[in-house]
């Protein structure tokens, strides 16, 4: 009897746990944002309802690094400053910051295709996070040569103006949050003027960071880069 108490505690403390940490799979609420807020961080869901990874690390990351963002700049961003916006509706349009998760899950549906490319052609900036392996990068690559077919996707170095748009940040790398058997890479793609329009964290969990960065999980170090990468991203945006 002992032993089935024990049991059954076990699985409820890790039924809590999980809920904790996926609970936003089962619900979420969209947030109303202040009206004079600057910045918005827009989520893009992808796909039906919570079908595939849009959703991981919502809402914590987006209260995390607009937080930070909010005590480090001068940018007028509140915590809420967030939205989660279907990639097949137009209001993808009234933010010009979109989020992507988990891209190797991700598979575009025409319209979806047609709204984000005419996104980045109106001057947005969108940050694709939290994937890895080869079979994931296909599937995201896949995706992206739709919406870009005239667009070739190239490996990011440390040279590039991102680094020092806000944080002069020496080296475009962090490491990722958890072992992928592989070196985390960050690739990009130009818009026509020339100017970085998507940014894409291979290999990588950014959000991860962002999320946890209130809990002892991960060392201090890569926790403060993805912030200041985080600001960098949308300081970019926001002047590009």
């Amino acid at each position: 009897m002992a032993v089935l108490l024990l049991t059954v505690l076990a699985f409820a403390a890790f039924g809590q746990l999980y809920g904790q940490r996926f609970r936003n799979f089962f619900s979420y609420d969209d947030n109303e944002f202040p009206a004079d807020t600057e910045f918005v961080f827009a989520r893009w869901q992808y796909g039906r309802g919570r079908n595939g990874g849009w959703w991981h690390d919502y809402p914590d990351a987006e209260e995390h690094i607009n937080q930070v963002m909010k005590e480090a700049t001068g940018i007028h961003v509140d915590r809420a400053s967030y939205r989660i916006v279907p990639m097949s509706s137009k209001d993808i349009f009234k933010y010009p910051f979109g989020y992507i998760s988990e891209p190797g899950m991700m598979w575009l549906t025409d319209e979806e295709v047609k709204n984000f490319r005419e996104f980045v052609d109106r001057g947005g900036f969108v940050m694709i996070d939290d994937f890895d392996g080869p079979r994931q990068f296909s599937v995201m690559r896949q995706n992206l040569e739709r919406v870009f077919p005239d667009r070739d996707m190239f490996r990011m170095t440390d040279n590039h103006p991102i680094l020092n748009t806000y944080y002069k940040i020496d080296s475009l790398y962090v490491e990722s949050p958890y072992n992928v058997g592989a070196d985390a890479v960050f690739y990009g793609i130009n818009n026509e003027q020339g100017n970085l329009a998507v940014i894409i964290c291979f290999n990588n969990d950014v959000g991860d960071f962002w999320e946890l960065i209130d809990q002892p999980v991960y060392a201090v170090r890569p926790s403060a880069e993805a912030l200041k990468l985080g600001i960098n991203f949308v300081m970019y945006a926001m002047t590009h």
